[in-house]
């Protein structure tokens, strides 16, 4: 079996590593159990979390067993790395509604069969800790120079550090202590914003128990020109067809540049690495065909292959005139609709969630952006007929990334 320190290592994941070739012997030897934490703090993970979850799946392939963490204690301090502001209080109720999702998308990557992931919950553990006591045990083990020295606590020092978010690195350590206490975890992983964090966990295992702990970070999900990919006009790219739809979710793949097509192919799909380099390495035109390939096959993983089938034929029926528009994101009016909004193209853009409001949807047609199937409109009053809305209905457009689907009801 593979070691699986190297095939992270070969398909980009690892960005920093504590004790990097005893941690590559050991995971030679045997499999280890490791740990990421995902604190809830929405009702869905997004793709920033996705990175994560395909290191875990990999390192689960090699034969190492995964820990799912479940932040329901720190997730009501909140943790300050790349934060401005203090997270909001979530009741222990939203905590669990969440996390219960969390579990179930993660179940499309992760084989949770027969105890082969762990899912651990660390409400249970901090919630009862004695104040005085876990200082005494635990915060007797930070300096708060180093803490401040740290980037998570160094960035918010111009606007105000609360002692509830000082808290949180002693929260993770203790997690990560428990952990190796109570399942023999020697790993923890995470994303590279949360290197001070679990550097901080390891480092606390070495010194109580004087014993062997690492830490390892996965690069964060980027564009080639460092911004921080999963970002669209209508907000993050979820995980939840409900909250992102599975469309777009291809859509946005299918779109990306294509200097970050080999990188993400490599971080998120499970294509072998060959496939990889030889898709990574297509030029002009032909890199369309590893944009399909990474559309589709991330869209299968995701939402599953019927899913992303129905993807694929949508966009094919858009741009190559075949296949089903079934899928792809609509808005069906009603005949008080089309009395309220007399079916004027700024009204329905707004509808259709390709404009903010009406006076951004009037700015778009007049920067040329808003199209009725391949027909520019250029005139901000043009109104589209009852006619228009039958069979199929009418397509919009705004610029190359934006779609939806017009029907009466």
């Amino acid at each position: 079996m593979a070691n699986a320190f190297d095939v992270l290592e070969e398909r980009g994941f690892i960005k920093q590593v504590s004790h990097p070739e005893e941690l590559r012997e050991l995971m030679g030897k045997q499999g280890i159990t490791f740990y990421i934490g995902f604190d809830p703090t929405a009702d869905s993970l997004h793709i920033g979390h996705y990175v994560a979850l395909m290191s875990m799946a990999h390192m689960q392939r090699c034969g190492n067993r995964p820990i799912v963490l479940l932040g329901g204690g720190t997730t009501m301090i909140g943790d300050p790395s790349g934060k401005t502001d203090m997270r909001r209080m979530m009741t222990q109720q939203e905590i669990q509604s969440n996390a219960d999702n969390f579990q179930k998308q993660m179940g499309r990557v992760l084989d949770f069969s027969n105890d082969k992931v762990l899912v651990r919950n660390n409400a249970d553990w901090l919630l009862p800790l004695n104040f005085l006591d876990f200082m005494r045990d635990i915060g007797v083990m930070f300096s708060v120079n180093r803490m401040l020295a740290a980037d998570c606590y160094k960035n918010r020092m111009d606007q105000g550090l609360t002692f509830f978010e000082m808290g949180y690195m002693l929260m993770q350590s203790y997690d990560f202590l428990h952990l190796f206490r109570q399942d023999d975890c020697v790993l923890q992983m995470g994303g590279d914003d949360q290197w001070s964090n679990i550097l901080s966990g390891a480092d606390l295992i070495r010194r109580k128990e004087q014993k062997p702990a690492f830490a390892l970070t996965c690069t964060l999900l980027t564009t080639s020109t460092g911004v921080k990919m999963g970002k669209t006009e209508k907000g993050a790219v979820w995980l939840d067809k409900d909250k992102f739809s599975v469309f777009d979710f291809y859509q946005y793949w299918r779109n990306i540049d294509d200097a970050d097509v080999e990188k993400c192919l490599s971080l998120l799909t499970f294509l072998p690495m060959a496939e990889v380099r030889r898709l990574g390495g297509l030029k002009g035109a032909e890199i369309n065909i590893a944009k399909r390939a990474l559309a589709f096959e991330l869209t299968r993983q995701v939402h599953g292959e019927e899913e992303a089938q129905k993807a694929m034929d949508a966009a094919e029926a858009l741009f190559a005139g075949g296949g089903d528009l079934g899928s792809m994101p609509g808005v069906t009016l009603t005949q008080a609709d089309i009395a309220q909004t007399g079916l004027r193209i700024p009204d329905i853009l707004v509808m259709a969630n390709l404009a903010k409001s009406k006076s951004d949807a009037r700015r778009l047609i007049q920067s040329g952006a808003v199209f009725r199937g391949e027909t520019k409109i250029e005139d901000i009053d043009h109104t589209l007929n009852t006619e228009d809305l039958e069979g199929e209905g009418v397509i919009l457009r705004k610029g190359k990334k934006g779609f939806c689907r017009v029907k009466a009801q």
